[in-house]
């Protein structure tokens, strides 16, 4: 003989009420998510592929992504180093300063690509603050104002030579 049990409904647990359409996503996202799927050293060597952009977007498409990338320090790395090439002084004094990897790609980022268009020549022509584009320019200290002038009197002398 069979004994059926009656299920009761009136039992719930604050917080625990979902319904077909909210399990049948969570179901979806956790197959998607290689993050939760995948060891952590398949998940970083993926993230380690990506370029700085696309790295920033992806610490933002989830909450365990997130946790992923800005957990490892390991893969600001590379970018750090790229970035090194222009600002040498700058990563190598927030290095000495104990700042991590990712820290210090977030002071030094956007100097980057400021100090480089400078010493690129890119600002030779302009002739007054005003012709400055304002949304390019960022703070930079004394030390990095003398390299960028440096640089500018080398093509000066260049030109009369």
């Amino acid at each position: 003989m069979k004994k059926t049990s009656k299920k009761n409904n009136n039992f719930k647990i604050p917080g625990t009420e979902l319904n077909s359409a909210d399990a049948e996503r969570g179901k979806k996202e956790s197959r998607s998510n290689f993050v939760e799927l995948l060891p952590l050293e398949v998940t970083y060597k993926i993230f380690s592929q990506l370029d700085i952009q696309s790295l920033c977007r992806a610490s933002r498409t989830c909450t365990g992504w997130n946790r992923a990338i800005r957990n490892n320090d390991s893969l600001w790395k590379p970018h750090c180093l790229t970035i090194r090439t222009v600002c040498q002084r700058e990563v190598d004094d927030d290095i000495k300063s104990g700042y991590t990897w990712r820290v210090i790609l977030l002071r030094n980022y956007q100097k980057s690509k400021v100090k480089n268009e400078w010493l690129s020549g890119r600002y030779s022509n302009i002739r007054s603050p005003v012709s400055l584009p304002e949304k390019a320019m960022c703070p930079m200290d004394a030390d990095t104002w003398g390299e960028i002038l440096d640089a500018e009197l080398e093509r000066e002398v260049e030109k009369l030579q």
